[in-house]
């Protein structure tokens, strides 16, 4: 097979327990975003813009969907006769039973011999559950300009939020990172690793043999493998990308994000249009408006029938919106029904979910608490045990 210079794995297996009722069915990267794509649609186009000719997607949890999507790899060109899109799920060792993958640095351990036969020089490591544009050649690029081993993409993330991710502290000038704290209760510095690493492979190799080896590992690039790196003097750099990113982790940061399309200055869509977001194409007829409806500030997709009233919300392809129908500082999420009068406010309401005439689903406080339903629900006070505090239905389940 045709020795290249670099191959993607892309991350895909993890649970997304945060974003609550979102993932109970689906994995966090196929989760719907944006009115019409998936999350782990940006990190697949934006390797398909960046020339990568081979990409390899490890998943594990609720795949189905997810693989679904993926199955026609034609709509992120990604199809070539040197490598293309590999879904790789964890598969049995021996005669030892599945093996599944027990952390990030774990699960491309389990894809050595998937890495070796495309011979690369050099591994970029991928998360598949964030909303970002981003070039990975120029990354490349300063990667082999500096001769690092490891070379890591960072970013300014608001004090409140840094606790949640790997941070790093490097020299300004050279950008040479001089230390790494992963998720510390106290953040000394707001520069967090996106996730996003690109290793020479046959350094990453050999931490990833000696890792195996340990009595006691996480088997995680955040808490193993980049610490022992740094730890033995190789050559880490920080890469800085400083436009928009936003790890879709949380429920508020996955709602702030769809919200964030409704804003020109933050709308990743019309931020460098050029470098295209590729979906699978829903072929669903045109947006419908009934004479009622009334729209304001707002995203919506095709294949909607509005007669209601929608305000700053993001609403999927296939929703239906019933007469007298309030939407407020809400994302709902595709071919979901709701009903004549219903009242929907500072909320997520999942996939294929029905929403009963006359229902209230509200939070007062958007900052303090969101509204979520999950996916396949029907919201009926009268066929389900649901809470009612001060006229606000709270579905938990």
């Amino acid at each position: 097979m045709k020795k290249q210079k670099w191959i993607a794995l892309l991350l895909a297996g993890g649970r997304g327990t945060r974003l609550n009722l979102l993932t109970k069915s689906i994995v966090k990267p196929a989760v719907p975003f944006g009115g019409k794509y998936r999350i782990i649609d940006f990190a697949l186009s934006n390797c398909k813009n960046s020339g990568i000719e081979t990409v390899g997607i490890l998943t594990q949890y609720r795949p189905y969907e997810l693989h679904s999507h993926l199955g026609s790899c034609s709509y992120w060109n990604l199809y070539n006769r040197y490598g293309g899109l590999t879904i790789l799920p964890p598969f049995q060792r021996n005669n030892s039973g599945v093996e599944w993958y027990e952390g990030t640095s774990h699960a491309v351990f389990q894809n050595i011999e998937f890495i070796e036969q495309h011979k690369p020089e050099h591994v970029l490591i991928l998360s598949a559950d964030q909303i970002y544009k981003m070039d990975y050649s120029l990354m490349l690029e300063q990667h082999i300009e500096k001769n690092a081993d490891c070379t890591i993409a960072v970013v300014e993330v608001p004090w409140e939020d840094a606790s949640r991710f790997g941070l790093i502290k490097m020299d300004e000038e050279s950008y040479k990172i001089i230390g790494f704290e992963e998720k510390p209760e106290h953040p000394t510095t707001n520069v967090a690793s996106m996730g996003i690493y690109i290793f020479k492979w046959s350094v990453l190799k050999d931490y990833l043999l000696q890792d195996e080896e340990k009595e006691f590992t996480h088997r995680d690039f955040g808490k193993d493998i980049i610490p022992s790196m740094l730890k033995e003097g190789l050559e880490l750099y920080a890469y800085y990308f400083n436009n928009y990113w936003k790890d879709v982790g949380t429920v508020h940061s996955y709602w702030n994000a769809n919200l964030d399309l409704l804003d020109r200055e933050s709308n990743i869509f019309l931020k460098n249009p050029e470098w295209r977001i590729h979906t699978v194409e829903s072929n669903a007829p045109p947006l419908f408006l009934d004479k009622s409806a009334k729209v304001h500030h707002s995203l919506l997709s095709e294949g909607c029938e509005i007669c209601g009233t929608i305000e700053n919300s993001v609403v999927f392809n296939g929703v239906k919106i019933g007469k007298g129908a309030r939407i407020k500082n809400a994302v709902i999420l595709p071919n979901t029904i709701v009903g004549e009068n219903a009242w929907i406010e500072n909320a997520i309401i999942g996939s294929q979910t029905v929403v009963k005439n006359g229902v209230i689903i509200v939070s007062k406080d958007s900052n303090a608490h969101l509204m979520v339903v999950g996916n396949n629900v029907i919201v009926d006070p009268e066929l389900h045990d649901f809470t009612s505090k001060n006229n606000v239905l709270t579905v938990s389940s």
